[in-house]
């Protein structure tokens, strides 16, 4: 039951693939193979619960970060939110020639409501997590990120959140000195705040305090997300 338990919060479907995997001698290769074709069905699903897959073997200017987003159906948004995306990525290519946009977590495919887990609010289509841009001793480094999943490689600044276990602003300091020497690209990460901003569609834009600060970006829409959700200052929270 764990084992269902931890597929079903990683990916959604992979709990029923192992279900009926056990019913077969050689379960490891048929859990592959159910998983797979529940995921390939996802794509087609998904629609019905107003949610499209963003592509994970684009090479344009909106990629999604890594495989494994993909891999663990975590790649899909509504329509509306997809075409945002899109959106921001080609005004950022037009202002910066090059520039590669990535889409970090976003939701499941199918059942509203259903947690994606450790996120509060991705549950709905309309919520997804862009990394930052980095820049290397020779400048922009288009499509790389800190860390392999561009996720826990904080940029450190003040907090006035206090110390609590409880909670899931996890500070991680063991993972820090692992991940690349690669500096925060402010330029670019400033104009996709700006954009974002600005436009109708955005609803919220979660961001840490102190990157505002440092950023120079302020917005009605911009926002603390709090002390007990997971910090934001390795990658932006966006939704519609």
């Amino acid at each position: 039951m764990a084992i269902v338990v931890l597929f079903t919060i990683l990916s959604q479907l992979g709990g029923i693939a192992w279900l009926t995997a056990l019913a077969f001698r050689r379960r490891l290769l048929a859990f592959l193979i159910f998983y797979a074709g529940l995921s390939m069905a996802a794509v087609w699903a998904a629609p019905y619960f107003g949610r499209i897959a963003l592509s994970c073997g684009g090479r344009g200017p909106l990629q999604v970060q890594s495989w494994v987003y993909c891999a663990l159906n975590r790649n899909y948004v509504t329509p509306e939110l997809a075409e945002l995306l899109q959106d921001t990525a080609a005004v950022m290519n037009q202002t910066f020639p090059g520039t590669v946009t990535q889409v970090l977590d976003a939701n499941f495919p199918v059942l509203p409501g259903f947690p994606l887990l450790p996120h509060l609010s991705h549950d709905d289509g309309n919520k997804a997590d862009l990394a930052f841009y980095y820049a290397d001793a020779e400048g922009y480094a288009p499509g790389v990120t800190r860390s392999p999943l561009g996720y826990f490689a904080f940029e450190q600044g003040p907090t006035g959140c206090p110390g609590n276990k409880l909670t899931l602003r996890w500070d991680l300091d063991f993972l820090q000195p692992l991940w690349r020497d690669l500096k925060l690209d402010a330029g670019r990460t400033r104009h996709l705040l700006q954009i974002l901003a600005a436009d109708k569609r955005t609803g919220k834009i979660f961001l840490e305090p102190h990157l505002q600060d440092r950023l120079k970006v302020r917005s009605s829409n911009l926002r603390f997300q709090g002390c007990r959700a997971a910090r934001h200052d390795d990658h932006i929270h966006l939704q519609l």
